[in-house]
């Protein structure tokens, strides 16, 4: 695919979207490239602000299947990925799939389940298959999973192991619409709907071919120079001796922010990574791969600003180059 059709693709997605979910457009591309690099997404929110229409919205825009898990105290590992059960009629166990397959996977309020739980998505996230009973069954790609949590209602949650927060590529805030017309528009269009779910009426703007080959061309075809990754490890590494910081960030961080990276410029129709499509990403990044000193975070510090500090500290390559 060429990335003139590229850039017109997306557009068409994030166009569509708009139509159903009012919020500002970057986030939107952020959540779309996510997608296109085959990642996994983090939403931290408080309630009521749109995370599940917003997820629906997106995996019918791009033609693809998608699940739903509701995360509760009682919900068990065979809940997601399946179990095997005895069939009468056969006298055999057949397999019964959960729902993680699929292709766009909503987690919502994963933090209302145990650890035991939580972790059943680890192997799926990571590998792009799970394992019943001692059989691997292979994910039908493109899978990613988009997950929410609840900051502000935090009595019978489980925090994220640190292991399954690292797999998550980029985590993000849909937040409060920042002006009252925005928020009027909310409240026209959820009347004009006359129901809560407008999501069945969506017609998807590519078919699910097409969005694996809009995957492949970031994959394959987008450049970066050997500068643009010295200056995403420059970042990385800072993660690691900032004073504020206990723990940095892993080399999955820098990992993750080179291929939405790709996602990002080829969005934007172009075939290179510059330095700005990194400092884009960063926050959104790395911000949830930072363990704070236990005084920063009793001060209440944020990790996102610590981030744009550490970004601000390191140069910015001058003499990168855009390929051939």
């Amino acid at each position: 695919m060429d990335f003139k059709e590229m850039k017109k693709n997306c557009d068409k997605i994030l166009e569509s979207v708009d139509k159903v979910f009012v919020g500002e457009e970057l986030l939107l591309r952020k959540l779309l490239c996510a997608g296109l690099s085959n990642s996994h997404v983090l939403f931290e929110d408080n309630p009521g602000l749109g995370k599940t229409l917003l997820t629906k919205t997106f995996a019918k825009s791009i033609g693809c299947n998608w699940g739903r898990i509701q995360f509760t105290p009682d919900l068990l590992p065979s809940d997601i990925i399946g179990t095997r059960v005895w069939r009468h009629e056969n006298s055999a166990f057949a397999l019964e799939k959960g729902p993680i397959f699929t292709n766009v996977l909503l987690a919502d309020e994963i933090n209302r389940s145990p650890p035991k739980t939580q972790s059943a998505l680890l192997e799926a996230m990571e590998e792009q298959q799970v394992t019943i009973e001692g059989a691997t069954h292979k994910l039908v790609p493109p899978f990613f999973v988009i997950a929410t949590q609840n900051p502000i209602e935090l009595e019978g949650t489980y925090p994220l192991p640190e292991a399954q927060i690292d797999r998550f590529a980029i985590k993000l805030s849909t937040g409060y619409v920042s002006t009252i017309e925005e928020e009027c528009k909310i409240l026209k269009r959820r009347i004009d709907w006359k129901k809560d779910d407008p999501t069945d009426e969506i017609s998807p703007t590519i078919d699910q071919a097409t969005f694996k080959e809009m995957q492949e061309t970031c994959e394959n075809n987008v450049y970066f120079d050997q500068k643009i990754i010295e200056y995403v490890l420059k970042i990385v590494r800072k993660t690691r001796e900032h004073f504020q910081i206990e723990i940095g960030s892993s080399p999955r961080g820098g990992l993750s922010m080179l291929k939405v990276a790709r996602a990002i410029a080829a969005s934007y129709g172009r075939d290179f990574v510059t330095p700005d499509d990194v400092k884009l990403l960063a926050k959104d990044v790395l911000s949830h791969r930072i363990i704070l000193k236990v005084e920063q975070t009793l001060e209440g510090v944020n990790p996102r600003d610590i981030i744009d500090e550490i970004v601000e500290g390191v140069e910015v390559p001058k003499d990168w180059t855009r390929g051939t």
